[in-house]
């Protein structure tokens, strides 16, 4: 039987949020005996300047020139640049996905997202706070029962209106069996029924992940192009 892995470079999502993949239960189970658990620290890195260009590569360039870029340090995300226009472009890694996804630990997961500015107030501080626990050597349990304890203190805010992104680039890559999948938007709203969206029906181009632990549901848009403007290969889910 078929399913859907969706989670940002998933994203917490990948955002973590996050990826999404069309893969079998065998595939699924394969990925779990792969990354059973963190890599060394080094195999999640980037070097400075490709990861810049990485994050760039997440929207068209029209937006991203302006926009902030975070780079993952030793400790979390640090500013490399400084932006003018609310954006914000980063490289999500695989922790951002959902917590009992095969490709949690998945070292080549490289989730590059751009986020409105809505989204860079909301949903950026899930994905900062994850990052800074998994660099700090917690474990996948201690990790969620962090993100949990912070949302119940409200220390880590809800969607906003209007809250989306973009994973646009070429160069992504979301998952071993699907690449870097497709060129598409993704909308953060308060956990509600995909059907609102009309997501996951027959010929309806919008798909949905609703995430327990980041307290949110994302609407995915596929797109026909990637950032820089060539055509992207048909997409079937």
């Amino acid at each position: 039987m078929n399913r859907k892995i969706v989670g940002a470079i998933v994203l917490g999502s990948f955002a973590l949020a996050l990826e999404l993949s069309v893969a079998s239960e065998a595939q699924a189970q394969e990925a779990k005996t792969l990354y059973p658990s963190m890599a060394p620290v080094a195999q999640y890195m980037m070097e400075r300047q490709a990861e810049i260009a990485l994050a760039r590569s997440a929207a068209p360039e029209s937006i991203s020139r302006d926009a902030e870029v975070l780079i993952m340090g030793a400790h979390g995300y640090e500013t490399a640049v400084k932006g003018k226009n609310g954006f914000v472009c980063l490289v999500e890694r695989s922790w951002t996905a959902g917590t009992d996804d095969p490709i949690f630990w998945n070292p080549k997961i490289r989730g590059a997202i751009c986020l409105n500015p809505p989204a860079a107030r909301t949903y950026l501080p899930i994905t900062v706070k994850k990052t800074e626990l998994i660099l700090e050597g917690r474990s996948k349990a201690q990790m969620i029962e962090s993100i949990k304890a912070a949302f119940a203190k409200k220390e880590l805010p809800m969607p906003e209106l209007g809250a989306m992104s973009y994973m646009m680039s070429r160069q992504q890559y979301l998952d071993d069996s699907a690449g870097n999948w497709h060129p598409h938007l993704m909308f953060f709203v308060p956990q509600m029924d995909a059907a609102t969206w009309g997501a996951d029906l027959p010929g309806s181009p919008v798909l949905a992940s609703v995430d327990s632990l980041d307290r949110l549901t994302v609407f995915l848009i596929p797109v026909g192009k990637w950032s820089d403007g060539t055509d992207a290969l048909a997409v079937t889910h």
